[in-house]
C-alpha cells in the first residue's frame, strides 16, 4: 500500500508496514466518534464478524487503558490490550494497541472520523513495527478482512443507534 502526498514523496516512510482501511457510515461523525470511544458501544461491535469481546477495564482518556479478551468463533480467546495516545473528538483518536502494556509488537492506530455529506468517512490507518508484523497480520491474522468485518459491524451498528433515536 501506498500513500501519495501533495508536495511529497509518492510513498510514505512507512508504506511497507502500514495497512489502511476506511468506510463510509451513515450517521454524524459524533455519533460514530461516540460509538468508538464508550465501552457499553463497543462491547456491542468490537471485532470481526462471530467475534465477541468482553471488558476487564475500559479508561477513555489519553494515557487510559482498554483492557479486553476478544472471543473467536472456534472458542479461541484473545487477550488484548490498548492504551489512547490522542483524542481529539470527534474528529480523531491514536491508540497503541498490543497483546498486553509490554508487548514489544504492538502497532500503531490512527482512526480519523470525516463528515462526507450527513454520513462519516472512517479510516483506521494502523502501523506496524515492521514489514514482518505487518505481513503477518495480514497473511496470518487476516488483518484486513478483519479491519473491513469491525467497521462494517462499526457502521450497522451505529444505523442501529440511528434508527432506534428516530423511533424515540
Amino acid at each position: 500500500m501506498s500513500a501519495t502526498r501533495p508536495g511529497g514523496p509518492a510513498q510514505s516512510a512507512t508504506a511497507d508496514r502500514e495497512t489502511v482501511i476506511s468506510r463510509v457510515i451513515d450517521a454524524p461523525p459524533e455519533l460514530v466518534f461516540e460509538a468508538f470511544t464508550e465501552v457499553r458501544h463497543l462491547s456491542r461491535w468490537w471485532g470481526p464478524d462471530g467475534f465477541t469481546t468482553t471488558t476487564q477495564s475500559f479508561e477513555f482518556r489519553v494515557g487510559g487503558e482498554w483492557d479486553f479478551v476478544m472471543h473467536g468463533p472456534d472458542g479461541t480467546d484473545y487477550t488484548e490490550w490498548i492504551s489512547w495516545t490522542e483524542i481529539t473528538p470527534p474528529e480523531r483518536i491514536a491508540l497503541l494497541h498490543g497483546e498486553s502494556r509490554h508487548d514489544p509488537n504492538a502497532f500503531e492506530s490512527v482512526l480519523t472520523f470525516a463528515p462526507d455529506g450527513a454520513a462519516t468517512r472512517i479510516e483506521m490507518r494502523t502501523v506496524f513495527p515492521t514489514k514482518q508484523l505487518r505481513d503477518e497480520a495480514v497473511e496470518k491474522y487476516h488483518a484486513i478482512e478483519g479491519g473491513r468485518q469491525t467497521l462494517s459491524n462499526l457502521a450497522a451498528y451505529v444505523t442501529e443507534l440511528v434508527q432506534k433515536r428516530v423511533e424515540d
